[in-house]
């Protein structure tokens, strides 16, 4: 089977995926790949769809289910829109009724792209409203550029609690910076991490007593990261080429930002009970992931939408919110809690509940 970078425009007309900021759609393409299979061929016992989300691009499949009917469809029905085994019952096997192309992505990877980019989108509307500080538009913008999922998966922001995204943005401070300013110096303590908003600075490192040139930085660029991780010195000294303006984040309030907010988690079984007693489930997923995987009675409030409804839920009402893992969920959860409603998180989500129910997290074969 070849593999092949997928191009962006395939990406635009999937769901969820087409609700991504067209940058994080620029992202996600070097991200996942098309993968090639031939006719007659069960793709899925050459490779597996755990922790995968799999979507047709081309050609036509067929979808077996275990009451014995098939299902088959082309790239350009709707069910190719929606990833694979997501909607409704769970499909036995598959076939390739043509040579066929599926592009994958890491389930993980999409969870926290969606998390990132429901919060920003909910930021950036508030800030274009007027109902929040035009600079929060500003920081959304330059940090979305920085915050390369790479970063968010792997770098120092991977440990931050989802509820404290938003918290994060605020801690951010802006300062000046003149040419020839000094910013961080090789051999230093760290006690900043900072973001690039304007202008343009040089790295340089000491080799053999001789500075040597490293990089040059512009704006969306960060450096300093090592501060909120490590306590190593600086090991780069960094100087602004061009007056502008940096983005700093200090040390301990991203260590402090690390702390679990205290959010109520309860298990499906505990979650359940509670429904019995009169509380109701919120799904914060985008509507398209909604429609297919719901749980019964949910009502659907998108975490880019959750503010909306701060007023209109009732108080005295017990609520239980999910997603698919507790990222959306929990920052969801923090932003009602912080104004008094009686929230409740689904311990592990969707795929805690489907792992504890003894099913493969694909839910597709």
């Amino acid at each position: 089977m070849a593999l092949e970078k997928v191009d962006i425009d395939a990406l635009k007309r999937l769901e969820p995926i087409g609700g991504l900021s067209e940058q994080r759609l620029r992202e996600l393409a070097d991200l996942c790949y098309v993968e090639s299979v031939n006719k007659n061929l069960d793709p899925f016992n050459l490779r597996s769809m755990a922790g995968q989300t799999v979507y047709l691009v081309r050609g036509e499949i067929a979808l077996n289910y275990p009451d014995g009917t098939t299902v088959t469809f082309g790239e350009t029905a709707d069910e190719a829109r929606h990833p694979l085994g997501r909607r409704g019952a769970t499909f036995k096997s598959a076939k390739a009724v043509t040579d066929l192309r599926l592009v994958r992505i890491d389930d993980d990877l999409l969870d926290i792209m969606f998390t990132w980019d429901q919060l920003a989108a909910a930021d950036t509307r508030r800030a274009k409203e007027g109902d929040l500080d035009g600079s929060v538009l500003a920081k959304w913008t330059i940090m979305s550029g920085m915050f390369s999922i790479s970063n968010l998966k792997f770098g120092p922001f991977a440990q931050l609690p989802a509820a404290h995204i938003e918290e994060l943005l605020k801690q951010f401070k802006r300062i000046e910076v003149k040419a020839g300013d000094v910013i961080i110096r090789e051999g230093e303590e760290g006690d900043y991490y900072y973001i690039v908003e304007s202008g343009r600075a040089r790295v340089e490192r000491l080799v053999g007593g001789v500075s040597m040139h490293l990089a040059d930085l512009k704006s969306g660029d960060a450096f300093g990261e090592e501060a909120l991780v490590s306590e190593s010195k600086r090991n780069a000294t960094v100087t602004m080429k061009t007056a502008g303006a940096l983005l700093r984040l200090e040390k301990t309030a991203f260590v402090e930002l690390l702390r679990e907010p205290l959010l109520h988690k309860v298990s499906m079984e505990e979650a359940q009970r509670k429904v019995i007693a009169g509380a109701q489930w919120i799904d914060v997923r985008y509507p398209s992931e909604f429609q297919y995987d719901q749980l019964p009675g949910a009502f659907n409030i998108p975490l880019s939408e959750i503010r909306n409804a701060i007023g209109l839920l009732d108080k005295d009402r017990e609520y239980i919110l999910y997603c698919q893992s507790e990222r959306r969920s929990s920052a969801a959860t923090f932003l009602l809690s912080q104004r008094g409603y009686r929230v409740y998180l689904l311990q592990g989500g969707l795929w805690g509940a489907v792992a504890r129910n003894g099913e493969r997290r694909e839910m597709r074969r």
